[in-house]
Order: structure tokens, then C-alpha cells, then sequence
């Protein structure tokens, strides 16, 4: 038998999932119940396979043994989060940023007269770079009517696999289907290699972005400057509600004045007592 195919001879059991559980919740806030015990046993599966390991309680030894629990936390990670993203995924969101957020903030800061610093948006969970690059995308529209525009996008995420498939910025052709054609004949380049199916977004926009891996449960993010745009969507929906308020209070301490926080449509901010103010759907102010 290969390697790669040493059997897992027995499945988690219930003392071992509580106690995965609890520390996946605890690390990173995400709610694990009883309902996804076969999914995290399935994902968990492959790290046995590459650990070459046959049982999980080989593996919990691994994971809560004193010099390997750091390293190996970044593998668990990456096996049981959900990166669910795409390109231009809750688009309304996008047509706000270009017709009204960025307007506003454009006159209100005064580019071309006293402005020096560039408009700063984070995209806090961005998985594989979809939303930061769509982001992009926008920012480069607008800038192409206000050319003293400058701006610079944040992309972070838990997953340290998401964030270098955002480091590429390669993706396959199916994956652009919901960019516009205008916007795919100025943003993204065909591999040379047609054989390869891919595209790679364009330098001049992978520029403007930053990628670093964070973990949205830290108490201290390390990161010093606020931001004019906030998106933090599809996030929220897997943590409990006392994780929910310390994250959304989090990120209402790096909003400026003005600037605005979005959420999934699937979000809220009811009963979460943050002094923010709806302006459209799932799109929230800081009052100036």
C-alpha cells in the first residue's frame, strides 16, 4: 500500500470532536456543532493521509503537542474553513462603492487640493482574492474619471493557502465569468499558454494590494491604519453572537469618520449596539 493511501482505521469520536471543536471555536471563533462532525472529519482526513497518520488520536497527539501546535494550527485552518468566494459576488455592493462611497469621500477628503494619503479599503476575510481584486477593478473605474484618485487595498484571511492563490492572482477562465468583458479586456491578461485556461489580474492592481494573514478572533490585529471601506461579508454568519459583537466592534474602531463597513446579505447588524447607520442594504456609516 502507497503512502498516500494508509487507511484512517476509526472515525473521531465524541470526547475527540468536543475537544476539536472547542479549540477550533476557541482559536478562531467558528462555531463547530454536532452537525459538522462528518465534515470535519472528512477535511481532517487529508491532513491524516499527509501526516501519514491512521488515527485521530495520532493526530490530536500531534495537534496538542507543545512543538507542533502553532504549525500545525495553520493546516487545520486552511482544512476547515470555507472559502466561498467570487468576482463580483453581491455585485450591488460594488455599483455603491463606484456611484456613491467613493464620490462622497472623494469630495469630502479633497483629492487634487489638500489630499496626500491614499483612500485605504480592507477586505477582512478575502479568501483567494476575488473580492479584493473586484475591488480593484472598481477603484481603477472611478480613478479613470478623478486621475489624482491614489488608493491602496488590505486583504487578510486566516487561510495562509487563500492568501497565496491572492498572491497570484491566476484564475481559471470559469472563475471570470461574472466580470464584465469591459472590464476583462482592461484588468486581466489570458495565460500565453492557452492550454492553461487561466487569467492573471494585471500587475498595475496587484500593486495597490497588501495581503496578510489574520486571525479576526486576535484582541490585537497589528494594524495601525483605519480605512475609508470596510468589507467584512459572509464572515460573521459562523461565529456566535458574543463573536459577532467583538469582531464588529473591532472593526468599528478602524473605520474613519465617514466610512462605511459591508456586510453579506445574509447579515445584520440588529441588536449588536454599534453607533452605525444604514445607507443601503447590508452597507452601514460611521456617523462624521
Amino acid at each position: 500500500m502507497s503512502d498516500t493511501q494508509i487507511p484512517t482505521r476509526t472515525g473521531l469520536s465524541d470526547d475527540q470532536f468536543k475537544r476539536l471543536a472547542s479549540f477550533i471555536e476557541g482559536e478562531i471563533g467558528i462555531r463547530m456543532p454536532d452537525t459538522k462532525r462528518i465534515m470535519l472529519e472528512s477535511r481532517l482526513q487529508k491532513r491524516l493521509r499527509t501526516l501519514k497518520m491512521s488515527t485521530f488520536e495520532e493526530y490530536l497527539e500531534h495537534v496538542f503537542s507543545d512543538h507542533q501546535r502553532e504549525s500545525e494550527l495553520v493546516h487545520m485552518i486552511d482544512a476547515v474553513t470555507t472559502n466561498k468566494t467570487d468576482f463580483f459576488r453581491e455585485a450591488d455592493h460594488f455599483d455603491f462603492v463606484l456611484h456613491q462611497a467613493l464620490p462622497r469621500r472623494y469630495a469630502e477628503a479633497g483629492w487634487g487640493r489638500s489630499r496626500r494619503n491614499p483612500l485605504r479599503a480592507w477586505s477582512t476575510a478575502c479568501s483567494s482574492g476575488e473580492e479584493i481584486y473586484t475591488l480593484a477593478m472598481t477603484f481603477e473605474e472611478f480613478k479613470a474619471q478623478h486621475s489624482d484618485f491614489e488608493y491602496v487595498i488590505l486583504g487578510t484571511d486566516l487561510s495562509s493557502a487563500m492568501l497565496e492563490r491572492a498572491r497570484s492572482a491566476i484564475y481559471p477562465e470559469e472563475r471570470i465569468e461574472p466580470v464584465p468583458d469591459a472590464y476583462r479586456r482592461k484588468y486581466l491578461l489570458r495565460s500565453k499558454d492557452r492550454s492553461k485556461n487561466t487569467v492573471r489580474v494585471k500587475a498595475e492592481l496587484r500593486n495597490r494590494v497588501r495581503l496578510h494573514r489574520l486571525n479576526l478572533m486576535s484582541d490585537d490585529f497589528g494594524i495601525r491604519n483605519q480605512f475609508e471601506i470596510i468589507f467584512c461579508r459572509n464572515v460573521i454568519i459562523y461565529f456566535d453572537r458574543p463573536n459577532q459583537s467583538k469582531l464588529l466592534h473591532h472593526l468599528y474602531q478602524y473605520l474613519v469618520p465617514g466610512g462605511y463597513l459591508l456586510l453579506g446579505h445574509s447579515e445584520t447588524l440588529a441588536g449588536l449596539e454599534l453607533p452605525l447607520h444604514s445607507v443601503a442594504p447590508t452597507v452601514y456609516q460611521k456617523p462624521e
